[in-house]
């Protein structure tokens, strides 16, 4: 017993095919879409006349107790033309089908002035009598769901029977039988009830063999191993060998030039993995221009940052990171990180992170974090980690108590612990033409106030010296080809902090090329913030650009003497391309924002430019 997606059906002998009642539907369907008419007697129309929309109505004759059965699906009965009928009739007859009345057909129709008539038939519903297994010595089927009782006086779905084979046999694939085979054995049809046994075989039981690169990869096989996690001798399973690409492709200093192959060879199973070296260290640097908004002869100031990343590190996948940016006058930035994967020969990843920022002459903010990740079977990554800040005032004496009121500062150490999840379906890293990402961050903590000796001991007596303090933060873009060459970006991402008491040296910086362009660097003060892009990109060459954006702009501040909600945007243009010595970017940028007094101008522009060299 089958059911084809032409609506072939098992029938008795006393009802014939529908073949020839289709062919003739067909050949009235093309003579009414050609626009003949059986009463014009060949006659010509007007070529004054305008074609008249006619409505068809579908017209369903059954049997009496199939008409209760039809009654209770609803199917549209007027359409625009007899074709669009006619597929309402297939669809019906698919779904009663998949209802267990697997006889169900269309017997006979006709045409007759804007009705279709259709002699229709429904049948009985076939119901499981009994479905039994063979014992294999594996327990696939019931790992499924199988269960005999439910098998016992039920409707026969062809859709719940479909998905029970496609279950088990996505289990043998992934516990090492990748050739299972699942059927219908002793099938006996009686009454319209239907008595079978599951036959399945789940074939030759394969391992996973050793890793082979084909290509100009210096990347060990060892690391690649336990980043795909896929050992040598362990049970072949298809979902791992199915996210193989995705995985390779989130490694910067990796080209994946072919699809990976599997050889099956006894009870083996090969991966051969095409990969060649990308040039992905990087040695870079950016400088900006933007006018001093004090100065009355509209000097400039020049900030700009330095980059140096190692990375596949002897071909162990490791990877060092080194980052200095200059975001005002005397303010500074250091950014430091390590990525050890594979810790101890686990698939656990460890990193460790260190952050330096330091404002002016007011505070110095330390920030060092370790993470521990790993790389779920889907290609996402899920990482736990733990981090302090800790933030100190650099003024002393009269000094702090001066700018305290304006500023609401306080010596701050916050320990905390977090959780980050990672989806990357990205084409490219670098230059991404297609997919999207997900980034998404939760953080809880003790903060603590510490006393300041330039402080009177009563400035602490209002103060809850310890609290608790929570955070998100979340990242998600979509990149969308809209041509062969043109690509559009949306980005969102944001940030929020949660605490009874706030000071400037916790907040959120924003402004700048890596967050709203158009103004300073770290510009705005946030506890909370959103940004949203709108990038279009017109490639040039596969490596080269020019680009329009527009980032609108969120935040709000929550100081006790200073809030503040306001809604900056940044807009502009620039060009990307390739060069001997790397990749130069060139950004023009205005923005406007009532807080820093800064409306959209020439005088109020930023322009950035670097060149970032790969090795």
């Amino acid at each position: 017993m089958q059911t084809s997606k032409n609506n072939k059906s098992i029938r008795g002998a006393k009802h014939q095919p529908a073949g020839l009642a289709a062919c003739l539907f067909w050949a009235f369907t093309m003579l009414l879409t050609c626009g003949i008419s059986f009463s014009s007697q060949g006659q010509d129309k007007p070529k004054s006349e305008l074609p008249v929309k006619k409505t068809y109505y579908l017209a369903l004759r059954t049997g009496p107790s199939e008409g209760v059965v039809l009654r209770k699906y609803n199917y549209q009965k007027t359409f625009s033309d007899s074709l669009a009928a006619w597929q309402e009739v297939q669809a019906l007859t698919l779904q009663l089908q998949n209802d267990a009345y697997l006889t169900a057909s269309a017997d006979s129709f006709y045409a007759r002035n804007d009705t279709l008539y259709v002699q229709y038939f429904v049948g009985a519903q076939y119901r499981w009598a009994q479905l039994r297994q063979r014992k294999f010595g594996n327990d696939f089927l019931e790992q499924a769901g199988y269960k005999e009782k439910l098998y016992n006086n039920v409707p026969f779905s062809p859709r719940e029977w479909v998905k029970l084979q496609e279950d088990v046999l996505q289990l043998a694939e992934n516990n090492g039988f990748p050739f299972a085979t699942i059927k219908l054995d002793s099938l006996q049809i009686q009454d319209n009830q239907i008595k079978a046994i599951v036959a399945f075989d789940p074939g030759t039981l394969y391992l996973f063999d050793s890793l082979r690169i084909e290509g100009s990869s210096r990347t060990t096989n060892r690391f690649l191993s336990r980043y795909l996690q896929i050992y040598p001798g362990q049970a072949y399973n298809q979902q791992k060998v199915d996210r193989m690409q995705q995985l390779l492709r989130q490694l910067p200093y990796i080209e994946v030039i072919q699809a990976p192959q599997i050889r099956f060879l006894e009870n083996k199973a090969r991966i051969i993995l095409f990969l060649n070296d990308k040039k992905a260290n990087q040695l870079d640097g950016l400088v900006g221009f933007l006018p001093d908004p004090r100065s009355a002869t509209r000097k400039f100031l020049i900030n700009g940052e330095a980059n140096l990343n190692i990375r596949n590190i002897r071909g162990s996948g490791k990877q060092l990171g080194l980052q200095w940016r200059k975001v005002q006058e005397a303010s500074q930035v250091l950014d430091a990180n390590y990525i050890h994967p594979n810790i101890l020969g686990s698939p656990f990843e460890l990193a460790g992170t260190f952050n330096l920022f330091k404002q002016d002459s007011t505070f110095l903010t330390l920030r060092p974090k370790i993470q521990v990740s790993y790389y779920t079977l889907h290609g996402s990554k899920v990482s736990f980690f733990s981090e302090v800040r800790s933030s100190r005032l650099l003024l002393s004496g009269s000094g702090i108590r001066q700018r305290n009121d304006t500023l609401q500062l306080a010596d701050v150490r916050y320990r905390a612990f977090g959780l980050n999840y990672l989806r990357n379906f990205l084409d490219d890293l670098y230059f991404p033409k297609r997919g999207y990402f997900v980034d998404v961050q939760a953080t809880v903590g003790n903060k603590t106030i510490l006393r300041n000796n330039a402080f009177e001991s009563a400035y602490y007596d209002t103060l809850q010296m310890k609290t608790t303090q929570v955070s998100g933060a979340f990242r998600l873009e979509n990149y969308l080809r809209l041509a062969r060459n043109s690509v559009l970006l949306t980005r969102l991402r944001g940030e929020a902090l949660f605490n009874q008491r706030l000071f400037r040296n916790d907040l959120f910086r924003l402004g700048g090329l890596n967050s709203i362009r158009g103004f300073s660097e770290f510009a705005f003060f946030a506890s909370s913030y959103a940004i949203s892009t709108l990038e279009y990109r017109l490639y040039t060459a596969a490596d080269s650009y020019v680009l329009l954006f527009y980032d609108q702009g969120y935040y709000r501040r929550d100081l006790p003497k200073d809030k503040i909600q306001q809604y900056p945007y940044g807009l502009g243009g620039g060009i990307s391309f390739s060069t001997g010595a790397g990749i130069f970017q060139f950004i023009y940028s205005v923005g406007r924002s009532k807080e820093v007094n800064q409306p959209i101008g020439l005088n109020f522009s930023r322009i950035h430019f670097g060149i970032v060299s790969r090795f």
